[in-house]
């Protein structure tokens, strides 16, 4: 299933703008929010510096908290949870949770390359667990980054469906860096079983925490 193609974003410190983003009064059940979070976005709701963006340019949403986190230089998938429980299910590796990134690359990884990302790579911090790596198709209705990635007209680019059980700092760019192929843009897809599948960058909605399959 493809992803909405919004229109490309502009660049601005104000509210990302778009349909009910108010979360003030959400439904008695809900207990799990699903937020795509833009590039340059900050994964929580306040900057102690005030002049960079987070979460609450996205939406409002008292009593909630991410569940994890994900980088300012990274996209996609962020769970927000009422219930500290449910949090620490979702972040937390001991449950073994599979989160999907798509990451864009530089070069082409060869099956030599996606079996040790699979297998697991040596970082710094030890070894990797096994994953699951396959090379994928640029995104169907991929909405543009603003700013765009770096491109080098001699090094083409390819796209990997990454999906880890773990979360270590900054890990999908280490281990792809680990087999010689630097990570470019990398775009969390799936928790579980939720994904981005029809979320334009700053948009968010209601989950049903069962999708997670925990």
């Amino acid at each position: 299933m493809g992803l909405a193609d919004p229109a490309r974003p502009q660049r601005r410190r104000g509210p990302y703008r778009g349909r009910g983003r108010n979360c003030d009064n959400p439904p008695m059940t809900a207990r799990l929010i699903a937020c795509n979070k833009p590039y340059d976005v900050l994964c929580q709701f306040t900057d102690a510096d005030g002049a960079r963006r987070t979460l609450a340019d996205c939406l409002h949403a008292p009593g909630f908290r991410p569940a994890g986190r994900l980088d300012r230089d990274s996209e996609g998938l962020v769970l927000l949870a009422d219930d500290g429980g449910l949090q620490q299910r979702i972040a937390h590796p001991r449950f073994k949770l599979w989160k999907t990134y798509w990451v864009q690359v530089e070069g082409i990884p060869d099956d030599a390359a996606l079996h040790r990302l699979a297998r697991g790579v040596e970082l710094n911090d030890g070894p990797t667990q096994p994953a699951r790596a396959e090379r994928m198709e640029e995104p169907a209705g991929l909405w543009p980054r603003d700013p765009p990635i770096r491109y080098r007209a001699r090094i083409p680019t390819a796209w990997v469906r990454l999906s880890l059980r773990e979360g270590r700092n900054r890990q999908v760019r280490r281990m792809t860096a680990a087999v010689g192929h630097p990570t470019l843009r990398l775009i969390r897809y799936a928790i579980g079983g939720i994904t981005l599948d029809g979320l334009a960058p700053g948009a968010w909605r209601y989950e049903d925490p069962e999708r997670l399959k925990l």
